[in-house]
């Protein structure tokens, strides 16, 4: 088969690889629907994380079971399955406790932008659907695999209740993914740091009630003013860098809390802030795996399209050019069909 490789910075290739195999008795193979490009994929792309040696690429992934080994019970060929993009075993004390992204066994998917792809620990890291889902259900269910559920942890991380004033920091595709979680948790209010007008449109429609087109000292000012001064109940750090934990720490009030979803880059933070500040926080990588069968259903009963996210859509074979619209900010997210 083919599939995504990355050799270098902005070095992006669609090219042939043997096709996967079932290496270990817990493992399954599927032919995917759909993949996507995500926005932790830009780090290495961009050269801000080391890439020494070619690494195929891709996390986000749903599709049809085609193979499982001796010891799979819960996943059978034929089923139509959406995976976290952290593999879990779904039965050691962080996974009972809902952390699986800090399985004792967990590992970090790869490999999924491409016809088919390998799943680890298959019983514990994927969730089926009872029948095969429509083609916009795909879409929908794709986005579950992470950035939805990544925008789901954020909100659930910060602590967001019916009621609550929610600050995102961050329009790209988590950010708008942590609007419809806090939307869907309760929100009354739900204020977004964007200055790029198609995704204010879109926050606009997942429920977001002010924008905040500022950033730095006038950003902070002004999430003050539209909560009279106190700041924010809950805040959606989405974005990873030293200005967003900085408008994320600012902007959130004594005991309110913020949910940092976005990989850390550069960041620093002053622990007499933290300190004085008494803002609750957690984050990391997303137990999306904890929030699958929820959020599968949320979208089978038609309730929530975090597929709308998906502005640009390309055959996977010009995964390149995905890669090079999402580093200049002409899409906010990729999707890539897929055709095995």
């Amino acid at each position: 088969m083919f599939a995504t490789i990355l050799h270098a910075p902005h070095d992006v290739r669609y090219e042939h690889l043997p096709d996967p195999q079932i290496l270990k008795p817990t493992d399954a193979i599927l032919q995917l629907a759909a993949t996507c490009i995500c926005g932790s994929d830009l780090w290495p792309y961009r050269g801000l994380q080391p890439v020494e040696r070619p690494q195929p690429m891709g996390h986000e992934y749903c599709g049809t079971v085609v193979a499982v080994g001796a010891d799979v019970r819960t996943v059978k060929p034929g089923q139509f399955v959406v995976g976290s993009f952290c593999i879990s075993d779904n039965t050691c004390p962080h996974c009972a406790y809902g952390f699986h992204s800090s399985c004792t066994q967990g590992e970090f998917m790869s490999g999924a932008q491409a016809p088919f792809a390998r799943v680890p620990l298959a019983d514990g890291t994927l969730v089926a659907t009872a029948e095969m889902p429509s083609p916009d259900q795909v879409v929908d269910l794709l986005a579950v695999s992470d950035v939805l559920g990544t925008g789901w942890y954020a909100a659930h991380a910060a602590g967001v209740k019916p009621g609550a004033v929610v600050l995102v920091v961050g329009d790209g595709a988590v950010g708008l993914m942590g609007v419809l979680a806090a939307k869907q948790l309760g929100a009354e209010r739900i204020l977004i740091m964007s200055r790029h007008a198609s995704r204010q449109k879109l926050a606009l429609e997942y429920g977001a009630t002010d924008i905040v087109a500022t950033r730095g000292d006038e950003g902070i000012a002004r999430v003050l003013d539209l909560t009279r001064g106190i700041g924010a109940d809950s805040v959606l750090e989405c974005v990873g860098t030293q200005e967003s934990f900085a408008q994320a720490l600012a902007c959130c009030r004594p005991g309110g809390g913020i949910g940092y979803v976005g990989v850390p880059h550069g960041v620093t933070l002053d622990a007499r802030q933290l300190f004085f500040g008494q803002r609750r926080m957690l984050g990391g990588p997303a137990p999306v795996r904890r929030f699958l069968p929820d959020l599968m259903q949320r979208v089978l009963d038609g309730k929530i399209h975090p597929g709308k996210v998906f502005d640009l859509e390309l055959p996977i074979a010009r995964v390149a050019e995905g890669y090079a619209a999402m580093d200049a900010r002409e899409a906010i997210k990729v999707l890539l069909r897929v055709a095995a």
